[in-house]
């Protein structure tokens, strides 16, 4: 199956990945594909881009992509709706809650009510929201740009 499947689609949803194109941003899109032989399905990944003038989403956020009515470009078929997911910042479809790598995060201070709760430990309460690490560790807000020669210094905004 090639990129095809994914540009016929109405509406998916689609993890933001650096792009270098200004107004536009790049997302991978896991379909699965069927196997005629054994009659099986795989995993496949695609990369659609989608028309993002407003930057609404930053690598790794989970965003709802809309078929637009006509192509922009040639590879520009799709525009983002809304972003679903912010990286970081993982949320249960069915329950509404938020989950940290398995676990509900309400489950977790509940046992941390019985057990007692770490000095050290981290509260998702008090946390910023993601961007203020801007040009300290987060480098998602740059513009991406291609590095065709070493220069000798690390650039986060190069690929």
């Amino acid at each position: 199956m090639t990129l095809q499947s994914a540009t016929r689609t109405f509406m998916f949803l689609g993890q933001c990945v650096p792009c270098v194109k200004q107004g536009v941003s790049k997302f991978k899109v896991k379909r699965l594909e069927l196997d005629e032989n054994l009659l099986k399905y795989f995993p496949k990944q695609e990369f659609v881009y989608a028309h993002d003038p407003e930057k609404l989403c930053k690598t790794g956020d989970i965003a709802l992509l809309e078929l637009l009515p006509e192509k922009l470009t040639r590879l520009i078929s799709h525009k983002v709706k809304k972003v679903i997911y912010p990286m970081g910042d993982i949320t249960d479809p069915i329950t509404g809650k938020k989950v940290i790598v398995g676990q509900y995060r309400d489950h977790i201070e509940k046992v941390n009510e019985v057990y007692g709760r770490r000095k050290d430990a981290f509260d998702y309460q008090k946390a910023p929201q993601r961007g203020w690490q801007e040009d300290k560790k987060d480098f998602t807000h740059l513009e991406i740009y291609i590095k065709y020669h070493e220069s000798g210094k690390d650039d986060p905004a190069a690929v």
